[in-house]
């Protein structure tokens, strides 16, 4: 194909600039992120030894409720990779981030009552993506001064990237991060389609060994995509649309989980009471009887209609869903919640109802006050 040999011929002239930033590929183990390690790898591989001097990192991003065979085919995946280039002597490094133990689903779910995310309310994007992927990146920016960020962004793949790759073109390979002084951005494979992907993938056998077969399984069996490395908050769009992506299975953006459904019709009945707990987590969001009154400053926020809005979950509804959660792990014998979670979740609780005892106690004070001074 001669749009991959000119693909090819871009990777390896920019990695022989002379200049030494490493090379950062956000992985996400979709196929597009596994078709910009496989051409990058490759072309390690055809490099001699001595001209192997730029250090390549490939980091995907766990967020502890990704789908569990999602999460078992990065992990994989990303190991092999990682023994592949260990092998054949490849300066390549791979990372698998997380984010902060108390900035996790559950702790801000369970923990502080965040109501689950929704369009317009995607805390969840910044906490368990964002984050654990920029601080990695920012750290390898104060080593080296300054890095080259991949990204398996194509044009094809929706309007909305579409018009993010718009906005960033500036006629050059390489476009300044919009948020991360120090990063460049280079998407290598901008202008594929999905179709010429596809066709990569199926015809050529990983460089690092084994086959791609288990992805095209993973796409077969989800009915959907993936949820992409994200790094800005303007690319959060990607994460949580109308589409069929597989990622979280906690994802309450989305009507409908229609990846988690495709699993189970694929013969994954395991994951039917993930699905019903996440339904169940849509339904309570909106509930009254289950939302504070005030936000966890105590303060009370209205709309610009002057309607008041809603505050966390109440202490008894976090306490159910733990409960539920609970209940699903013993159904699915699957490890949903940490114990440090759990511990964190217990120390916010301890906090917060300390912090409404004290509110409490002020709210009495001023009431006998106010009676006095009448």
């Amino acid at each position: 194909m001669a749009q991959f040999d000119d693909i090819r011929t871009d990777v390896l002239d920019e990695y022989l600039q002379p200049h030494d930033w490493p090379w950062i590929i956000g992985y996400s183990g979709g196929k597009d992120s596994t078709l910009v390690v496989h051409l990058v790898f490759e072309m390690l591989m055809g490099l001699p030894p001595s001209d192997r001097k730029r250090e390549v990192h490939v980091i995907g991003n766990d967020t502890l409720v990704e789908s569990p065979l999602v999460i078992n085919h990065l992990k994989e995946s990303i190991g092999e990779i990682g023994e592949g280039a260990d092998a054949f002597g490849l300066p390549m490094v791979t990372q698998v981030t997380c984010p902060a133990p108390d900035q996790s689903f559950w702790v801000n779910l369970i923990g502080r009552g965040y109501p689950t995310p929704k369009m317009g309310f995607r805390w969840c994007t910044d906490r368990m993506k964002i984050r654990p992927t920029s601080t990695y990146i920012k750290n390898q920016i104060g080593e080296a001064g300054r890095v080259v960020l991949l990204l398996g962004i194509r044009r094809a793949e929706s309007s909305a990237r579409a018009a993010s790759a718009k906005r960033h073109d500036n006629g050059e390979r390489l476009t300044p991060h919009t948020t991360m002084l120090g990063c460049m951005v280079y998407r290598p494979i901008l202008e594929l389609n999905t179709d010429s992907v596809w066709e990569f993938l199926a015809e050529h056998e990983p460089p690092w060994g084994g086959s791609h077969l288990d992805l095209i399984n993973l796409y077969r069996n989800a009915n959907g995509g993936e949820c992409p490395v994200v790094t800005d908050t303007s690319d959060m769009p990607s994460c949580g649309t109308t589409s069929s992506r597989f990622g979280c299975w906690t994802c309450t953006v989305v009507t409908k989980d229609r990846s988690l459904e495709g699993f189970i019709d694929s013969g994954f009945g395991d994951f039917t009471p993930l699905l019903k707990f996440r339904d169940w987590l849509v339904s309570i969001r909106d509930d009254p009887r289950r939302r504070q009154g005030t936000r966890r400053n105590g303060q009370i926020s209205f709309t610009k209609e002057g309607s008041p809005i809603p505050g966390p979950f109440t202490m008894k509804a976090r306490i159910e869903i733990l409960d539920e959660l609970r209940k699903v792990e013993a159904e699915t014998r699957m490890t949903l919640i940490s114990d440090e979670e759990v511990d964190l979740i217990q120390e916010i609780w301890a906090t917060d109802i300390a912090f409404h005892a004290d509110m409490g106690s002020l709210q009495s004070l001023n009431q006998c006050r106010d009676g006095a001074m009448a």
